[in-house]
C-alpha cells in the first residue's frame, strides 16, 4: 500500500511548481517601480504558495524520511515543464523528454529497491 506522505509530497511539488509559474508570469510584466515589482498579487501569492509547499514537504519527512523526500523533489521539474508548455507555450524538446524519463526512472528504481512507500 502506498504511503499517504507520497501523495502529500506530490501535492507539495504541484504547489511549488504553480508558485514558480506565477513568479515567472510576474517577471514578464513591466512595473512602474521596483516596489510594485515585488509587491504585487502574483509575487505575494507565489511566495505564499512556496511557503505552503515547504511546510507540506517538512511534514512529509516524518512519513518518507530524508531520502524519500529528496527523491520526490525532482518531480517538480516535470510539473514545471508541463505547466510551462501550457501557460507559456514553451517547447518540449527531446532532451527534456529524456530528462523526464530519467527522473521518473530514478524515482521508480528508488522505490522498487525498498523506498519508504510501505507503511
Amino acid at each position: 500500500m502506498i504511503n499517504k506522505y507520497f501523495f502529500l509530497m506530490l501535492l507539495a511539488e504541484l504547489i511549488a511548481s504553480t508558485s514558480q509559474v506565477l513568479l515567472k508570469k510576474s517577471a514578464e510584466k513591466k512595473y512602474p517601480s521596483v516596489i510594485r515589482e515585488y509587491l504585487n498579487a502574483l509575487v505575494i501569492f507565489g511566495y505564499g504558495l512556496l511557503v505552503l509547499s515547504m511546510g507540506i514537504s517538512i511534514c512529509c519527512y516524518g512519513g518518507l524520511g530524508y531520502m524519500g523526500v529528496v527523491v520526490m523533489e525532482p518531480v517538480g521539474y516535470i510539473i514545471v515543464m508541463i505547466m510551462s508548455r501550457i501557460v507559456f507555450k514553451e517547447k518540449v524538446t527531446p532532451r527534456k523528454i529524456v530528462g523526464m524519463i530519467f527522473i521518473l526512472g530514478g524515482i521508480a528504481v528508488f522505490y522498487a529497491l525498498g523506498g519508504p512507500l510501505n507503511g
